[in-house]
Parts: structure tokens; C-alpha cells; sequence
């Protein structure tokens, strides 16, 4: 019986954008997954002292983003526990949960130059029966040495090809403080939400 293939997407998602979707599209399309897990951090070690929005407002987005597609399920593994919250402890929870299927973490290429100072990244690749970097058009990784860091990621490591989007979350946090246009960075749903819930109209929100 061939084991099912679960995506694990984490992230803060401050918020969910077009760029998270039509990533977490293509990695699921590309590497065959059955499901993918969007994993909602509230503490993420790495963005300490950095504004980050209420887990209401986040995982209030996270729902509308994802909710249409039976493909992508809202993962509470980081939500019921108390932080800080390290990739490797969510990995091994997971593993433990879904023990029967071939776990794929989807990362983005950025996060694949930093991963050999990942927190216990060798336990975290242990757990992992592959990655999934979302590569983008001209992105420049140096394998060899980072296969020299971390020799197990080799025969886990997998190349997804995505569209080229200059989006990111702190782009559009900055654009609704600044009162200028972000309609089209976010789905219809999550647009009217920010302007309904009036979230990002100051550094603290």
C-alpha cells in the first residue's frame, strides 16, 4: 500500500498571502502530496522582540485562506502548546500523529541557506522523509557546501519551481500602515478582513 504524502507549511502567515498559496500549490502539485498542513507558529524563536500580530487576527486569516481547498488543513500542533516553538519539536509531534505517512517539510529557499543553523536541525532532518525548498527563478544555493554541512539533506532535499512574486507579509503589513493599495497581495476574503478588523494600522496590531 503506498503511504500517503503530507506537506508540513509553517510559518506566522502575518499575514496569509497570494505568494503562501500559489507556493504551497505548486509544492503539492510537484512533489505529489496528498495533504498539506499549514502550521501556524505564535512564537517563533527566530522572530522574537519583532511585532508580530494576536494568533486571533492570524488564525482568524489562515482559516478564510485555506478553507476552500480540500487539500490544505490548518495543523493546530504549534497552537496547543506553550513556546518557544523549534521546527524539529513540531516535526517530531507530527510524526507521532500521522505515523503512516511520508512527512515533506516545504521551506522557502531563503530558509534553505540558513538550515544548518537551524535549532537540532540533524534531529529535525531524522524525522523528515524529505524537504521541499520552493526555489524561485535565479536563486543561488550553494549545494555542495551545504551538503558538506548537513550530508543527510541529499537524499531528502527536493526542488520546487515557483512563479517569481516580490510579495511578503512585512511588504504588506507596511503598505496598510502607509494607507497605500495592498487589495491584490491577498485574497478578496482575507483584503476585507484586514480593513473590517482594521489589523496592521499600527506597529502593535
Amino acid at each position: 500500500m503506498t503511504k500517503k504524502r503530507l506537506g508540513i507549511f509553517g510559518g506566522t502567515f502575518d499575514p496569509p498571502h497570494i505568494g503562501h498559496l500559489i507556493l504551497a500549490a505548486e509544492a503539492r502539485d510537484q512533489l505529489a502530496l496528498d495533504t498539506t498542513l499549514w502550521v501556524l507558529t505564535p512564537d517563533p524563536p527566530h522572530k522574537r522582540g519583532q511585532e508580530i500580530s494576536s494568533l486571533t487576527h492570524r488564525l482568524d486569516m489562515i482559516k478564510l485562506a485555506i478553507g476552500d481547498d480540500d487539500a490544505f488543513s490548518l495543523s493546530y500542533v504549534d497552537i496547543d502548546r506553550p513556546g518557544p516553538h523549534y521546527t524539529v519539536d513540531t516535526v517530531k509531534i507530527l510524526k507521532q500523529e500521522y505515523p503512516d505517512q511520508v512527512l515533506i517539510y516545504l521551506l522557502g529557499g531563503d530558509s534553505l541557506h540558513d538550515l544548518p543553523n537551524w535549532y537540532e536541525v540533524d534531529a529535525l532532518l531524522e524525522n523528515l522523509d524529505g524537504v521541499g525548498v520552493m526555489r524561485r527563478p535565479g536563486d543561488d544555493i550553494d549545494l555542495s557546501k551545504l551538503y558538506s554541512a548537513l550530508p543527510q539533506l541529499e537524499e531528502k532535499l527536493n526542488f520546487v519551481t515557483a512563479p517569481l512574486l516580490e510579495i511578503s507579509a512585512d511588504q504588506i503589513r507596511r503598505r496598510v500602515r502607509q494607507n497605500r493599495n495592498f487589495r491584490y497581495y491577498l485574497l478578496p476574503k482575507i483584503y476585507e478582513y484586514i480593513c473590517v478588523n482594521q489589523v496592521y494600522q499600527r506597529e502593535t496590531d
